[in-house]
């Protein structure tokens, strides 16, 4: 029987194709969405259209109920999840003191809160069936901060802190949690930096280059892997080699 996975935010960028990856490996992939109606359908058709096993769920991960559905819809479509890989992200940049507090507000809600939810809402079935991975996507600037990136930063390090601390929580009962921290990935996340910027940046990366979302997919779709069954409770930065 094929593994189901349910991806948030997979609509586009590392969840689209973390998506792609896994329905090519022959998993049944939840595709999880908020606003991204066109996007998600575009990626669903394309699924489809190849022959894979897709389902797209609507759900705001900020709102606990909205985990508990997509979860619930996942398993009575497949039967079970046995991945969760928390993707689902939003980055609003600029000064704290210029931050408006609905804008950083909805950064840790759906950065963080929204890995929260989704993992209390995961974690009953997972232990029910002893097994399963969770898999969060953080960020480099979690593991250092950025400079008009607080509030983001704040977020993606609790996210760090929420998988170590679930990792052991959660590792008697045959299910493992893990981090992805990601560098600078060439994504519409970054499309508000200006060519310069980015320039700037990428001088900095030992590798020379921006990462893709396809790689960041890879280590995902390790992590999810048997050959990762004693992995728990780390974070892998996929970052070209930049430390601050």
């Amino acid at each position: 029987m094929s593994k189901t996975v349910v991806i948030t935010g997979a609509s586009k960028g590392i969840g689209a194709a973390t998506a792609i990856l896994f329905a090519r490996k022959g998993y049944n992939v939840v595709l999880n969405y908020c606003d991204s109606l066109q996007s998600v359908k575009l990626l669903s058709s394309s699924l489809t259209g190849q022959g894979l096993s897709v389902f797209t769920v609507k759900a705001d991960v900020a709102n606990k109920l909205e985990t508990d559905f997509l979860i619930n819809e996942s398993i009575n479509k497949f039967g079970a999840v046995d991945i969760l890989i928390n993707n689902a992200g939003i980055s609003i940049s600029g000064l704290i003191n210029d931050m408006d507090l609905h804008d950083s507000d909805r950064i840790f809600d759906v950065n963080l809160k929204g890995v929260y939810n989704c993992c209390k809402s995961v974690v009953p079935a997972m232990i029910s069936q002893k097994s399963g991975k969770i898999i969060n996507i953080s960020s480099m600037w979690g593991q250092v901060g950025a400079s008009c990136e607080v509030a983001y930063s704040a977020a993606k390090a609790g996210v760090i802190g929420l998988t170590k601390a679930l990792a052991k929580e959660l590792a008697p009962s045959g299910v493992t949690v893990n981090a992805i921290a990601p560098g600078l990935i060439d994504t519409t996340m970054n499309s508000e930096y200006s060519i310069e910027e980015i320039e700037d940046f990428v001088s900095k990366i030992p590798i020379s280059r921006m990462g893709t979302p396809d790689e960041i997919a890879l280590a995902t779709y390790f992590l999810a892997s048997d050959d990762a069954d004693y992995i728990t409770g780390q974070v892998l930065g996929v970052n070209g080699g930049y430390v601050m």
